[in-house]
């Protein structure tokens, strides 16, 4: 359990936003080189622009049925992790490079955020509503088939805030944390909440209850524990049409 706080401040390597974009070549017989459209390939923001209860003011989400929404305003990465997966993948990842917005500077990660946090950044007030569930075109943008589930078995997936007072906000602000309700709930534990092959049913029902969690992430857990769903029912994500 971290500690309630309000003397974090995370500074910003970058603030991005983009639109989506179509990739892939038609007809190719590697599902890896097919067409898809994404929005995961985002500019730098020179300047603060407006951040609305739905995002950044030129972002965009290519896939609205499981991305965007108020639970998902913003995207946020330690930028801390780029080296470890640059190694890994043998290519070097930077600021942007899993299409977040926000990327952080120096070393804060999953495990010093908590599910429910409230900062200041710039004009707006955001909160921490879940982590991140990576997707299979992660990897098809580093042409990695195996980079989501690295991502969500190391538990360094990022995560989503909401935008409880919407401003204008910038790359030259910072996340100040001023509220920590949930302090027993780190996004490193959500995570390991949700994807360890354990599946403790009492810490899953616990994180479930959590009124700050993102909606699609409560009820996700909601339908595993009644058995709607499957303990498994992130394959599909982490594939998608990357395998035939």
């Amino acid at each position: 359990m971290i500690p309630s706080a309000t003397s974090l401040a995370l500074a910003l390597t970058s603030v991005r936003a983009g639109r989506p974009r179509s990739y892939g070549e038609a007809g190719a017989p590697d599902p890896m080189h097919r067409p898809w459209t994404t929005a995961l390939q985002k500019e730098p923001l020179t300047n603060r622009v407006w951040l609305s209860a739905f995002n950044l003011a030129g972002d965009e989400q290519a896939d609205q049925r499981n991305h965007g929404g108020p639970d998902q305003a913003l995207c946020v990465y330690p930028g801390i992790h780029y080296a470890q997966w640059s190694a890994r993948l043998g290519q070097r990842l930077g600021a942007g490079s899993f299409g977040e917005n926000l990327t952080l500077a120096g070393s804060p990660t999953e495990a010093d955020v908590c599910i429910g946090d409230v900062f200041r950044f710039g004009e707006a007030t955001v909160q921490v509503s879940q982590p991140r569930s990576p997707c299979w075109k992660i990897a098809r943008r580093w042409q990695s088939p195996l980079l989501p589930q690295w991502l969500q078995d190391s538990g360094f997936t990022g995560w989503y805030m909401r935008v409880l007072t919407p401003g204008h906000a910038g790359p030259t602000d910072h996340l100040e944390l001023t509220a920590r309700p949930h302090p027993e709930w780190p996004v490193l534990r959500a995570n390991a909440a949700k994807y360890n092959q354990r599946h403790d049913q009492a810490l899953v029902a616990a994180l479930a209850a959590c009124p700050a969690l993102g909606q699609r992430w409560r009820d996700k857990l909601q339908n595993r524990l009644s058995g709607r769903l499957p303990l498994n029912d992130d394959a599909n994500r982490l594939q998608g049409p990357n395998v035939e």
